[in-house]
């Protein structure tokens, strides 16, 4: 019996999933929040949450919404904002299958795409797989960049 995988969908992030999406932030970005010094309050998590909200996508599992995306092109790369997935649902692919897209719209326009992680996030393993590299840090993140050739040569799905 073959085990098939699950679909994944991306679709606009309206203002209904905001409650959800609030829950989901608290869920996966607390712990590293707090461990950099970073504000772990509502208000902080929902001022964050809005940012770039016109950007946001809930990735979809089957049909249920299982996590976010907020991405955008602009005129020298793409910019991955947040990404986050349910935490019953890491290590499962998600992640980096919703990544992958990414990478394979800025290669097809021939750009980078950067992100930025805080130190001790175990998401820094999943951008180091595929092909980020560190180009810059402060006191609580790393700068990430993947350039185009690194997409290609991660099989960009």
């Amino acid at each position: 019996m073959s085990t098939r995988e699950p679909a994944l969908t991306l679709r606009p992030a309206l203002a209904a999933d905001e409650a959800f999406l609030f829950e989901l932030r608290k869920a996966t970005m607390t712990e590293h929040l707090a461990r950099v010094g970073e504000p772990v309050d509502d208000v902080t998590h929902r001022a964050r949450l809005l940012h770039r909200y016109d950007t946001a996508w809930v990735i979809c599992v089957d049909g249920t919404p299982a996590g976010l995306l907020k991405a955008h092109r602009t005129e020298t790369g793409w910019v991955v904002v947040q990404l986050q997935i349910a935490p019953a649902l890491q290590g499962r692919g998600i992640g980096e299958r919703v990544l992958r897209r990414v990478m394979h719209a800025a290669q097809a326009d021939a750009l980078p795409v950067t992100l930025k992680v805080l130190k001790g996030n175990p998401a820094k393993r999943l951008y180091d797989r595929l092909g980020f590299e560190v180009v810059g840090e402060d006191d609580m993140q790393l700068y990430m960049q993947c350039a185009p050739r690194a997409a290609a040569e991660a099989g960009a799905e």
